[in-house]
């Protein structure tokens, strides 16, 4: 990807807010906050403050990358939906990435990382990362699994991670992001049937 892209990164995954907008590898503004399931009451307030300050307009957007979890249903349905609606308006590219891969960058610790998202009833959702300087590398698939459980099967030691702003340049120059060849299917990465579908079994 060019150096020069304006960018606008979307995470609505977990219980922190994650917006960031790049030109290029340098950071025009971000907002990282933890919210209290309001995502959706701050999500396009704050991306419009971080666009105003930094005197973009969304036409002036080159790409747009979104969080597609796994992750928070609610959380996820915003940060998705808000992506598509920037892209479809204003015929923006879209590249999808982990929200997992995303917490796993924001990692002070080099090697082998374990972001972990909480996803009630004992379990979590999970992933194993190489996390170096300057990149980020996906080692094993994202998975709904116990944490403990997966802990003591993984026969490696691991550096686990629940919170962190993430190092989107990490990701940049990974392999990691995914380019959305028709917004329309952009979808979240849920990982587990609904409360609704699971009724209806």
């Amino acid at each position: 990807m060019k150096k020069s892209l304006k960018r606008l990164v979307i995470d609505s995954a977990t219980k922190f807010l994650y917006i960031e907008l790049f030109e290029g590898n340098q950071s025009k503004g971000y907002y990282h906050f933890e919210g209290h399931n309001d995502h959706s009451l701050y999500l396009m307030s704050e991306i419009e403050n971080l666009m105003n300050n930094a005197n973009y307009l969304p036409t002036d957007l080159d790409e747009i990358i979104v969080g597609v979890g796994p992750g928070s249903y609610t959380g996820l349905r915003i940060g998705v939906t808000v992506a598509k609606m920037f892209a479809w308006n204003n015929k923006i590219p879209v590249y999808e990435v982990s929200s997992l891969a995303l917490l796993a960058s924001s990692s002070d610790v080099l090697g082998l990382v374990l972001p972990e998202i909480d996803a009630r009833r004992g379990n979590s959702f999970l992933g194993v990362y190489n996390v170096t300087e300057d990149n980020v590398v996906e080692i094993k698939n994202d998975e709904l699994r116990n944490l403990e459980d997966f802990i003591v099967s993984y026969d490696k030691q691991l550096h686990k991670i629940s919170m962190g702003k993430p190092n989107f340049n990490k990701i940049l120059n990974s392999n990691l992001l995914k380019e959305c060849q028709d917004v329309h299917q952009l979808a979240p990465n849920y990982m587990r049937i609904t409360e609704a579908e699971r009724n209806k079994q």
